[in-house]
């Protein structure tokens, strides 16, 4: 059950044709489609808006639990480091000044 085309919506009943002597209304075509007000339309708007816009927000919040994976990840790296390597490499001399 679709909306019709974009053709329908602006045409409205005006589209007319022409056959042997008769006129016969474009809708006559779409006899099983029902109609849709223009409150039905309004609402399914707004639902699709409403997804939509929590599809973003879903999204936006997935990215962000990444970020923060790889922030924590790149914290504990540089923690382990610090405290598992470099706290028990001892260089004696001028070396040893330099990169402690």
């Amino acid at each position: 059950k679709g909306f019709g085309t974009h053709s329908e919506h602006m045409l409205g009943d005006a589209a007319t044709s022409t056959t042997a002597g008769h006129t016969e209304g474009h809708k006559g075509d779409h006899a099983a489609e029902e109609e849709h007000s223009s409150g039905d339309i309004v609402v399914h708007q707004a639902i699709e808006t409403i997804e939509f816009s929590l599809g973003c927000i879903s999204n936006t919040a997935s990215y962000l639990r990444l970020w923060a994976l790889s922030l924590a990840h790149s914290q504990l790296a540089s923690v382990f480091l610090e405290k598992a390597i470099l706290d028990n490499i001892t260089i004696e001399g001028a070396a040893g000044v330099v990169l402690t």
